[in-house]
């Protein structure tokens, strides 16, 4: 996105959107805390990777918005006070872990292990262990916990799940943008121009 939007960015970022709401709605409460374990963080991951920084940041930004205006875009609901929630601080910093995988992502070149390790480890830190950092702050300040609480409630329980998220992701990840890079599934590649003597 250097350089101005594209239908097919926008089309894809709608999609990936969309594909929030149904990933979103795949979750456990766990009852001793307000965070559930869901399926819709690795929406996160998937935007970053197959969409690249700048579309999926803006994804994430749609999700937001979607939200704020009422659509029940994150776990069958939506509205100011989603946001407002214990879980509102994770929810913020989903652009910004989807602009960072897109980013960092984007410079794992080839489709072996090696690569599948180190998308995994960037989608692990980037796109999982960044949202605590404001998610675990967030619980803290809506729910009045202590920070131990808090990583209890919302850390702790959900590192394991989020590696196996990560790892799924990078595997998806490999094999989709050997044939569609970022780049060309926004529309932001250029073409080339072949010369024929």
């Amino acid at each position: 996105m250097r350089s101005k939007l594209t239908v097919r960015g926008l089309v894809f970022s709608a999609l990936i959107a969309a594909l929030m709401v149904v990933f979103s709605n795949v979750n456990i409460n766990l009852g001793f805390t307000p965070v559930p374990i869901t399926l819709g963080n690795m929406v996160v991951m998937l935007a970053g990777i197959f969409l690249g920084a700048g579309y999926g940041f803006f994804s994430m930004l749609l999700v937001i918005l979607l939200t704020i205006l009422g659509l029940p875009m994150l776990h069958g609901t939506g509205g100011l006070s989603v946001l407002a929630g214990p879980t509102g601080g994770y929810v913020m910093l989903y652009p910004v872990c989807a602009f960072l995988v897109g980013y960092l992502g984007n410079k794992v070149k080839g489709n072996g292990p090696v690569a599948a390790v180190l998308l995994a480890v960037i989608i692990y830190v980037f796109g999982a262990l960044l949202c605590y950092v404001s998610g675990v702050w967030w619980l803290m300040h809506v729910t009045g916990m202590s920070l131990q609480k808090a990583l209890v409630g919302g850390c702790y329980p959900f590192l394991l799940g989020d590696a196996i998220k990560s790892v799924a992701a990078a595997l998806i990840a490999l094999p989709v943008r050997k044939l569609y890079p970022s780049s060309r599934l926004v529309g932001t590649a250029q073409s080339r121009v072949v010369k024929l003597n």
